[in-house]
């Protein structure tokens, strides 16, 4: 890591930084829901994610989005070793 940046581990992170994930968009034919909670995924921890996926859900957007294959967003995460907690948040979310 550059010694400029500062790597964020426990910090608070607040809504306005959690609802920057909204406004990513693909480059590429993702549906931009999957987009958008692909990169919350990667970029957010656990209670965070949780956090995103309420914002996500109110602002309108599809938990259920599918790539050009088929696969959610659970689909594409499952096998990963932490995703269980970001798999539940989703599901939680669909109620």
């Amino acid at each position: 890591m550059r010694k400029d940046k500062k790597q964020v581990i426990g910090d608070d992170i607040s809504d306005e930084q959690i609802k920057l994930f909204l406004a990513v968009e693909p480059a590429d034919a993702t549906p931009p829901s999957l987009h958008k909670l692909v990169k919350a995924y990667r970029g957010l921890r656990d209670h965070d994610f949780e956090r995103f996926v309420g914002f996500f859900v109110e602002a309108g957007y599809d938990l259920d989005a599918k790539d050009a294959d088929g696969n959610d967003f659970i689909a594409l995460i499952q096998d990963q070793r932490n995703a269980e907690a970001y798999i539940q948040a989703v599901k939680a979310a669909r109620g």
